[in-house]
């Protein structure tokens, strides 16, 4: 009984790492700097986000999180999985409408269930405004979409 449980926990912590390095691989980054340096804690503590400083960067799954201050950093070291945007950082709206990863707008965002949804805002094209429209629908596609994505 033992060996079997023991072997539970191996396969479910094998199952997660799995799943954490799809999801790197799959990762919003240009130059390896997530969100295009904008500080990740700062869309949950000032409610608008911020540019972050190379005085305060931190690596996590390949990416190169930027910090407005240390007690940011220090934050999401803490818990980053709290902090880094959904989706790998690709425009939720895109990832529910059709799966594809979509560059996003790092000011054009949104906070569901204390997790931070980012969008693609160019062209006079606020995907933002149609997730609105329908949230629950689009949420579910992209969250699906995203776990088939991060599996391959």
């Amino acid at each position: 009984m033992k060996f079997i449980c023991t072997a539970l926990i191996v396969s479910m912590a094998l199952s997660a790492q799995s799943q954490i390095t799809g999801a790197s691989s799959h990762l919003n980054i240009g130059d390896n700097l997530a969100i295009e340096g904008y500080d990740p804690v700062s869309y949950f503590n000032g409610k608008k986000p911020v540019k972050g400083n190379t005085d305060y960067q931190y690596d996590h799954m390949g990416a190169t999180y930027r910090f407005a201050n240390s007690g940011n950093m220090d934050s999401f070291k803490a818990n980053p999985e709290k902090y880094m945007p959904v989706y790998g950082g690709w425009c939720a709206y895109a990832m529910g409408a059709t799966g594809d990863k979509v560059e996003v707008d790092p000011e054009t965002f949104k906070i569901i269930d204390d997790k931070l949804y980012l969008f693609y805002n160019f062209f006079f094209n606020n995907t933002l405004k149609d997730w609105n429209k329908d949230e629950a629908s689009l949420k579910q596609k992209a969250d699906k979409n995203w776990r088939m994505l991060i599996s391959e």
